[in-house]
């Protein structure tokens, strides 16, 4: 259904919106759910691509983002997914539903341990409710995943985003209960919560076990003292220094494993602090964990649509599909895009593959029988034509497909 586009216009930024209705900007909606772990009803942000409501095309499915202190970080994880994941029709980055969890009782959910005042900044109100991490890691498993996965399109790959005490649960859900996400992002965690207990669990944790196919990116902050670098912060003993050096020694835990499979990456960031950490650090992450998405295609690719290219196309989402653990295909805007541009250069062997491939891809998209009616059109193929024409409007009705049968069938 795309017209044949100028090899220029595949490299250009595509224009970044939300929906709007009301006259409101919309990024997301707003569901709940009730906890028989946790006794109490928890509201949940939600996050659906706009490229599900993309019609004619076909219905998508997607991987999930689930942050902690969802109130807090949805907004920005939606912007960027959004913004880096429609870059012309060959991303960086998959289309996600994000998830955001806000909090009820951020100290005795987001911590693993009860712990009597740790430092001087810990209420000792907050640390007598402390210690609710494994109900609440049982609650995201039991209840809230069996819950998003029933009523939205998602893949079974998942993402879990925490900062501070959401970053102790990411390493404590990490450790142990491993399986539950394929990667983690772990943004200035509380390493030093309970004398560094989990710190302690993670270290043996590290030597011994085997983490194939999970991502993890620890990103730190600049909370040292004026005057204090990395090297001497490491020889302090003053509880001002207890956040920074714990996360000095889980990335040196997590760096010196490297036997363990485990697919790692650290940042420090000098120039921000505990609280401006986290969007960049979300964005490095991001980038770091699905550093083999985009199907790198140059200028040439583009403008000589050949055999050599199927395969690589071919080839490169198989082994997308072997990193996710389930089939990844080809996008359909990407290949319809490739398939008109074959048929302008006359590589008419190249475009009917690349328009049939579409349709094996997606039986139910109206577009992918649309762009074959096409191909037929302008190889003098009448009657195959009309026969795909009629079965995209057996699919869906669209004025555009209509005309163009109604066009074939009077002359």
């Amino acid at each position: 259904m795309k017209k044949i586009l100028l090899p220029f216009t595949l490299i250009i930024l595509s224009f970044y919106a939300t929906a709007q209705k009301n006259n409101k900007i919309e990024i997301g909606t707003i569901d709940s759910v009730y906890s028989k772990i946790l006794k109490e009803q928890r509201k949940i942000l939600i996050h659906i691509p706009k490229s599900a409501q993309n019609v004619p095309y076909s219905k998508q499915r997607y991987p999930v983002i689930y942050i902690l202190d969802g109130d807090d970080h949805f907004n920005s994880i939606v912007g960027m997914i959004e913004q880096l994941s429609s870059i012309g029709r060959n991303s960086s980055f998959p289309e996600m539903i994000v998830v955001g969890i806000p909090n009820t009782d951020r100290t005795r959910d987001l911590t693993p341990t009860r712990i009597k005042s740790d430092l001087p900044m810990m209420d000792s109100i907050a640390a007598k409710n402390s210690g609710g991490g494994e109900s609440f890691i049982s609650f995201m498993e039991k209840e809230l995943m069996p819950h998003i996965d029933s009523l939205y399109p998602t893949e079974p790959y998942r993402m879990l985003i925490g900062h501070s005490f959401g970053g102790l649960t990411v390493m404590n859900t990490f450790i142990h209960h491993t399986n539950l996400f394929n990667a983690y992002v772990a943004i200035d965690p509380s390493m030093w919560w309970d004398n560094k207990k989990l710190l302690m669990e993670t270290k043996k944790a590290l030597a011994i076990t085997k983490y194939p196919n999970v991502s993890l990116f620890l990103g730190i902050a600049n909370t040292m003292e004026k005057g204090m670098d990395i090297t001497k912060v490491k020889k302090d003993r003053s509880d001002i220094t207890k956040h920074i050096r714990s996360i000095l020694e889980l990335d040196n835990y997590l760096s010196l494993n490297k036997q363990n499979q485990l697919k790692y990456q650290s940042k420090y960031y000098n120039d921000d602090d505990h609280n401006s950490v986290t969007l960049i650090t979300e964005y490095d992450a991001l980038r770091f964990i699905f550093d083999y998405y985009k199907l790198k295609l140059s200028m040439s690719d583009y403008m000589n649509v050949n055999k050599a290219l199927l395969f690589k196309i071919e080839t490169h989402y198989a082994d997308l599909s072997k990193k996710f653990g389930y089939e990844v295909k080809a996008p359909e805007g990407l290949i319809n895009t490739l398939g008109y541009q074959a048929l302008s250069s006359k590589h008419f062997e190249e475009a009917e593959s690349l328009f049939k491939g579409n349709i094996a891809n997606y039986p139910q998209s109206a577009n992918t029988y649309d762009s074959l009616g096409d191909f037929y059109d302008a190889t003098k193929n009448k009657e195959k034509a009309i026969t795909a024409y009629k079965k995209a409007l057996s699919i869906m009705e669209v004025p555009e497909t209509r005309h163009k049968l109604e066009k074939l069938q009077v002359n």
